[in-house]
């Protein structure tokens, strides 16, 4: 069995990370049109730096929770293929021993504006820092902002379209393409499963749903899979 998963923001808020659409989230803290768009940057890069700078440093103080360690386990002992998609920008998924596609790019990799090379990321960057690639003043966050395209689409969609299940763990259904996963899976025959804190805005096309902490429903989720899949062997 070939299990897609879908991880967002709600996988990481208990590792302390805020998320974006809670009352007190990011939306509610930051005019996200000045820290996360191209046109943003293009104004004031040293604002949008001050604002990554800022997260990167939360996201390097965070730990993995039991969400992401039973993740990693199924990776591990899953006797078929596990495909791991994230919403999420921290590296919390490859510290809990597992690789993820990161379709809306990473807090841990620069970006040069001007040429599109990509590095390891500093703790703290700014737009003056030179590019190693073609020495130009232009590093940005390599982070998907909106009205740019997500990273990894052409492969999403082969994994969506060869799935047996697919799961979507934390996510707020309300965020494109992303909250369209679901339909591309149904209808290329996988079952499909919700787990979140409470119901998504596409909660009602999912076959299945699991409602509470992801630190409590994703490791007794992966429990029933690995056991189920033991006692087929």
């Amino acid at each position: 069995m070939k299990i897609v998963i879908l991880t967002g923001a709600g996988v990481s808020a208990e590792s302390g990370l805020g998320t974006f659409r809670d009352k007190d989230g990011l939306w509610a803290q930051y005019d996200l049109s000045e820290v996360a768009t191209p046109e943003g940057f293009a104004r004031n890069p040293v604002k949008v730096h001050d604002f990554y700078n800022a997260r990167r440093a939360n996201a390097a103080e965070a730990e993995p929770n039991a969400a992401h360690f039973a993740l990693a386990r199924l990776a591990r002992e899953h006797v078929g293929d596990v495909v791991l998609i994230t919403q999420n920008v921290d590296d919390l998924h490859e510290r809990a021993g597992q690789d993820a596609m990161h379709m809306h790019g990473a807090l841990s990799r620069a970006k040069c504006a001007d040429c599109g090379a990509k590095w390891a990321a500093v703790l703290k960057m700014s737009a003056r820092d030179p590019c190693p690639t073609c020495s130009r003043p232009a590093t940005r966050p390599d982070i998907v902002w909106f009205g740019e395209m997500p990273e990894y689409m052409d492969e999403i969609e082969v994994h969506l379209t060869t799935a047996d299940l697919f799961v979507a763990i934390g996510t707020s259904g309300q965020v494109y393409p992303a909250a369209g996963f679901v339909v591309e899976a149904a209808r290329a025959g996988a079952a499909t499963l919700e787990i979140n804190l409470e119901p998504s805005d596409v909660a009602g096309l999912f076959d299945d749903q699991r409602i509470g902490p992801a630190s409590e429903t994703v490791p007794r989720w992966v429990d029933e899979v690995l056991s189920g899949a033991s006692s087929k062997q």
